[in-house]
């Protein structure tokens, strides 16, 4: 069997409903040289057959790497899915993301040796989320700006995303203000370089543990790209209720010695030192 170009390493937790829609995004790529493994942070039984069910008839190997619901630990078990992909380069992502037709084939194509690159999203609203079925995803309507319009979608500047192509694209990605960093809904970067710093910080949970890595990776000489107009997904909407405000004040004491110390490698990650 020919090996995958591209892991897509997607982190879930008990949102059956919206990995389905995911998944069925992936179904729909217009490539199929790829390898999904679900990084499952301890979810129940309905996400199990979900996975379950779509595997049986996914054009797509798929793997599911679950271990038992003992809080936020989104790190640890994507620690558990790294090692397990196939393919030299990864792309990380969430099960409440939804990927446009050539997401996967926009970080391909986008790749550099030395370089991660670093996407956005499009977030939606409750009332729109629920009203993605796998009609909307198989053509491509719920990425349609007039499509959301007509269901209720207020105009602003981000509707760009969703739009923008060639010299537009490319000069809105050069052009926002935003910085390129790891942000773990929409990243691809190097299997190698990611081993190279240890994956992830396993001592920290929500509220920048994403940036974290990406924040290490600086440190070991590597360059992020800016393609939040270029790599597209839908973000579904989606209650916060584990965020603990100790949790981000631990995180960003984490963040201030990585950034302070110049830390490439973290002791807490694949491998334990």
């Amino acid at each position: 069997m020919q090996l995958p170009v591209i892991t897509v390493i997607i982190s879930t937790y008990n949102q059956p409903a919206w990995l389905q829609k995911v998944l069925f995004g992936y179904e729909c790529q217009s490539i199929n040289n790829f390898e999904v493994i679900i990084a499952d942070d301890g979810s129940g039984e309905d996400t199990e057959k979900v996975i379950s069910e779509f595997s049986k008839k996914a054009t797509f190997p798929i793997k599911h790497i679950w271990h038992e619901d003992q809080g936020f630990r989104k790190t640890e078990i994507l620690n558990k899915a790294i090692p397990l992909a196939k393919a030299d380069y990864l792309l990380f992502t969430d099960g409440d993301c939804v990927p446009r037709k050539d997401f996967v084939e926009t970080h391909i194509r986008l790749r550099k040796s030395g370089w991660f690159l670093s996407g956005g999203y499009f977030k939606l609203p409750k009332d729109i989320s629920e009203l993605i079925s796998n009609d909307e995803i198989e053509n491509q309507k719920c990425f349609d700006v007039n499509w959301l319009k007509v269901h209720g979608l207020k105009p602003s500047f981000k509707l760009n995303k969703l739009t923008s192509s060639g010299f537009k694209e490319r000069f809105l990605n050069f052009i926002t203000p935003t910085k390129a960093t790891w942000d773990g809904m929409n990243v691809s970067g190097w299997k190698k370089d990611v081993l190279l710093v240890n994956g992830f910080d396993e001592r920290m949970q929500y509220g920048g543990e994403d940036r974290e890595i990406g924040e290490r990776l600086f440190n070991l000489g590597i360059k992020a790209k800016q393609i939040r107009y270029s790599a597209i997904c839908l973000h579904l909407y989606h209650e916060r209720g584990y965020v603990q405000p100790e949790m981000i004040t631990k995180n960003n004491a984490i963040r201030k010695v990585t950034k302070k110390d110049k830390v490439i490698r973290t002791p807490f990650g694949i491998e334990k030192d």
